[in-house]
């Protein structure tokens, strides 16, 4: 029982004893009809409060929270391989900026980032196998629509890559604009996707008669195209130049510069789970503030003496943030030391490795991006 409610019933004790004591018998029948009306009033606030008490309280369980803490480890669902994004080596460790996401929530729930069980995934299988219970996180590159947020039982929790769709040529075709397709193109793509949805709507728009040649697996599609099956190959920009590298000769291709689609890449999580929701949200937002007030994986605990509150926040300080997901103080700060702040992440995985050394509009607001969430306070 909360102390509100505890009080509120020590009230109405009090009022009703102050009525046996003090109303005479004559007075009792005129009395008592006033009496009741005000301890009833009085039932039906406790009632109230005591059932959002109850809610609130029950908001703040997470069963996921609780199973990933039992079992030990976060169960993550990334791609079956994109540079950049999320790519295992020849040693099955698994890096890119969504496999940073999940190492992020292993920190803050777990103590350590390493604990992640990753789960590769075909772009047809990732869907299922969150709402299903097999992953309890999809950070695989994939796109926040309304029909995915809203239709099929998952929720974003936020952006951590914005894209858009473009298309691949081989140099030797001559062609440097989509404005030179021809009725009978052939474009390689992947099955289950917003990226077949979106080249569809291109070719159709346009009056161009297309082959479409799809597949489920990523790797798939890119040898197909490698070979010599289509003409084109189609998916998101980072896609391509993360997929580029893969090819036998990559100097030998190109990305047109149109852009057909947006691409918001962002996490995924169950719906019906809205604390966890928060956790992968805010793990996500506390990767990009950090990186906009400066604090890395290797000075995060000299900022704890910084005259800023909200740097002082963010690395566990001042405040008590963890309280509101059941978590400890220094959740953010252990995703800050462990994993790093969303510029570290990108640079290792993205910019050093080449696939896109530019940021473009992943830079943050503060410097002509668009990365901006809100504060952690």
């Amino acid at each position: 029982m909360t102390p509100i409610v505890h009080a509120l019933l020590l009230l109405i004790q009090k009022h009703f004893l102050n009525y046996l004591l003090t109303n005479k018998l004559k007075n009792k029948r005129k009395n008592m009809f006033k009496v009741i009306k005000r301890m009833t009033s009085f039932v039906a606030m406790v009632a109230m409060l005591f059932a959002f008490t109850t809610e609130t309280m029950a908001a703040k369980k997470s069963k996921t929270l609780k199973n990933t803490q039992k079992k030990g480890f976060v169960r993550c669902g990334v791609s079956q391989g994109l540079p950049g994004f999320s790519n295992a080596d020849a040693s099955g460790n698994w890096t890119g900026i969504d496999v940073d996401l999940c190492r992020a929530v292993a920190a803050a729930v777990l103590g350590d980032a390493n604990k992640v069980k990753f789960t590769p995934l075909s772009a047809k299988e990732r869907f299922t196998a969150l709402t299903s219970g097999e992953i309890d996180i999809l950070s695989r590159n994939t796109t926040w629509t309304l029909s995915r947020d809203a239709d099929i039982g998952l929720t974003f929790v936020g952006v951590n890559f914005y894209d858009g769709q473009g298309f691949m040529v081989r140099k030797s075709s001559g062609i440097t604009s989509t404005s030179q397709f021809k009725n009978g193109i052939s474009a390689c793509t992947n099955i289950g996707t917003t990226t077949e949805l979106n080249m569809r709507d291109f070719f159709n728009s346009r009056g161009i008669s297309y082959e479409p040649v799809a597949f489920e697996k990523a790797d798939e599609v890119v040898a197909a195209y490698d070979s010599g099956r289509c003409d084109t190959y189609t998916t998101d920009k980072s896609g391509l130049a993360a997929q580029r590298t893969k090819m036998k000769n990559p100097d030998e291709h190109m990305v047109l510069p149109e852009t057909i689609s947006k691409e918001p890449l962002g996490p995924v999580v169950r719906q019906g789970d809205s604390v966890w929701e928060d956790i992968v949200r805010w793990s996500l937002n506390v990767m990009i503030e950090a990186e906009e007030y400066g604090i890395t994986s290797s000075n995060a605990d000299s900022m704890k003496t910084n005259d800023n509150p909200a740097i002082k926040r963010l690395v566990g300080a001042e405040g008590e943030l963890g309280a509101a997901f059941g978590l400890d103080n220094d959740w953010s700060l252990r995703i800050i030391k462990q994993v790093g702040n969303y510029g570290e992440s990108y640079k290792r995985n993205i910019a050093d490795t080449g696939i896109l050394p530019d940021r473009g509009p992943n830079q943050l607001w503060t410097k002509g991006g668009i990365l901006y969430v809100p504060p952690a306070r």
